[in-house]
């Protein structure tokens, strides 16, 4: 094995790969299966997030009274500054790969997480960088780095208390 494809995500070697079996971090993987009601979409947005160059990534962990089919869930989404349907799509392909490859030994029991598709970026990164970006994010989030969501605002102008007529 080669220094280039032993070295970590951090490293920027253009050909490692965002987890490998011999790094001390990785541990044993943890089953994956989709979210697919919009409250718990919802329920991520509200919780932390970390944006990397080729994907935002929100992740929250689950109550004890909220029962899950499996450890860890993640969903994704793509929104029409994407672009069409068929750019969406592929954008959500990349994303699951990416997924496929890096949640199984990244991902903690017990947590959601959203992968969030961004405008000419999913699908043009480097599918090594975009691993790399997930591997990222979700390091970050686990160390309780990354902005909190939360409700929308609220309008300026709005009916209510204060609306101007």
């Amino acid at each position: 094995m080669t220094d280039e494809a032993s070295a970590g995500p951090g490293s920027g070697a253009a050909g490692a790969s965002a987890v490998s079996g011999d790094e001390p971090r990785a541990r044993a993987p943890v089953p994956v299966s989709t979210l697919k009601k919009r409250a718990d979409f919802l329920a991520a947005a509200r919780a932390r997030r970390w944006a990397t160059p080729g994907v935002i990534v929100q992740g929250r962990e689950r109550g004890a009274d909220e029962a899950a089919e499996t450890p860890v869930r993640v969903g994704f989404t793509c929104s029409k500054k994407v672009g069409g349907a068929v750019r969406r799509n592929r954008a959500k392909r990349r994303l699951r790969a990416a997924a496929a490859a890096v949640l199984p030994h990244a991902a903690r029991p017990g947590w959601d997480y959203v992968l969030i598709g961004l405008a000419e970026a999913t699908a043009a990164r480097p599918f090594a960088a975009l691993k790399t970006d997930l591997y990222e994010a979700l390091e970050r989030l686990h160390a309780g780095k990354g902005r909190e969501g939360g409700p929308p605002r609220r309008r300026r102008f709005g009916r209510g208390k204060g609306a101007r007529v």
